[in-house]
């Protein structure tokens, strides 16, 4: 005998026609939100379905789109999530708030003035940031002489990391911000995290230049959402 799902006996109906126990909003007011599952919690974000498709469904739909992952999810475009039916410009965005929402949470544990003292306080910065991204993102963090980052920089978006890297844009805003270190950090969207021999030229090409100007490079960070390549732990600064 195969069972029926509960899934299977809601699926065509409203949510109104649910159980009130199976109502996303009713089963955050009676046992709290943790009860409720992933497409539940976007459910009563996004709030409303299409026509003869009620939003538990709807929402349903959005994570199996994406593998079940929020991780997949958040490295979807504007333009790919409005290509899964009934997700329209205003939930698109709604989508992306939420993703904002939870990277700004998981940075608060990480105050900017906190000191680095190794790669991996690098990457628990910067995997929020870059991590999960679908496009390569190069930036530099400059310290003071505690090691603690004054300022955080995007020096490139979308582009490979040795096509516009600019050695001098690095120096200028470390003089500006009167730093003693640099850090350079970039993404692979590919999740491989070994370094090309592109990489490994601007790395030596910044730390000539940074000590030709006195400043500290630290290290350069390959980043990933779950792992990294540190060049000062592999010997090569």
């Amino acid at each position: 005998m195969i069972y029926q799902s509960l899934e299977d006996e809601t699926a065509h109906r409203t949510v109104k026609e649910l159980d009130p126990d199976q109502q996303p909003r009713e089963k955050a007011e009676k046992y709290g939100c943790g009860v409720l599952s992933v497409p539940e919690l976007w459910a009563l974000v996004l709030r409303t379905g299409l026509t003869g498709v009620p939003i538990t469904e709807l929402c349903r739909n959005l994570m199996k789109e994406n593998d079940n992952s929020l991780h997949r999810l958040e490295r979807r475009t504007r333009q790919e999530l409005r290509g899964i039916k009934g997700i329209g410009p205003t939930k698109s965005v709604q989508v992306e708030a939420v993703m904002e929402l939870i990277k700004r949470y998981c940075e608060e544990d990480i105050p900017l003035d906190t000191p680095i003292t190794g790669s991996n306080h690098i990457f628990n910065r910067m995997k929020l940031k870059i991590g999960n991204l679908d496009h390569e993102e190069v930036w530099v963090l400059l310290l003071n002489r505690r090691n603690q980052v004054v300022k955080e920089i995007c020096l490139t978006v979308g582009t490979s990391v040795a096509s516009l890297f600019d050695v001098k844009k690095v120096i200028k805003y470390a003089l500006l911000e009167n730093a003693e270190g640099v850090i350079l950090c970039h993404n692979h969207p590919s999740g491989g995290i070994e370094p090309s021999p592109q990489d490994r030229q601007i790395t030596k090409e910044l730390k000539n230049a940074c000590d030709l100007m006195k400043l500290r490079m630290l290290d350069h960070l390959i980043v990933t959402s779950t792992r990294f390549f540190s060049f000062h732990d592999n010997g090569i600064l």
